[in-house]
Order: C-alpha cells, then sequence, then structure tokens
C-alpha cells in the first residue's frame, strides 16, 4: 500500500508543478485518481513538508512549497 501511496503523492506534485495551485476536486478530475487516493497522497507531501494547504472560499487549495 505505502509504495502506490507514494506512487501516487509523485503524479500529484507533479502535476501541481506543472499546473500550479489548484483544488483537490481538479486535482482528482484531472488526473483519474480517485479521492481516497488523492487524500492518501496530500497525506504524504505534507509530511514531506512539499505541500501547502490554503481554504479559498470553500475549496482546499493544494500548492507546492
Amino acid at each position: 500500500m505505502s509504495n502506490t501511496i507514494g506512487d501516487t503523492a509523485g503524479i500529484v506534485w507533479e502535476y501541481l508543478d506543472k499546473n500550479g495551485p489548484s483544488s483537490v476536486n481538479k486535482v482528482t478530475t484531472e488526473t483519474g485518481i480517485n479521492r481516497n487516493d488523492v487524500q492518501r497522497a496530500i497525506g504524504w507531501l505534507c509530511k514531506e513538508d512539499k505541500l501547502s494547504i490554503e481554504m479559498i472560499g470553500r475549496a482546499e487549495t493544494l500548492s507546492l512549497k
């Protein structure tokens, strides 16, 4: 399971690197990764201190540090 989470974290990181700050919904939709796996990847990236999360309106917005 941890290999899958790490791989997904890499995909999310690459998506944000290419596209800039994005909502969780946008990342989920555009990468085709299910929401649970995206949430796990967010946790992984936060633990590694590579991700910032900001509430903009009602949307969680993810960006790289």
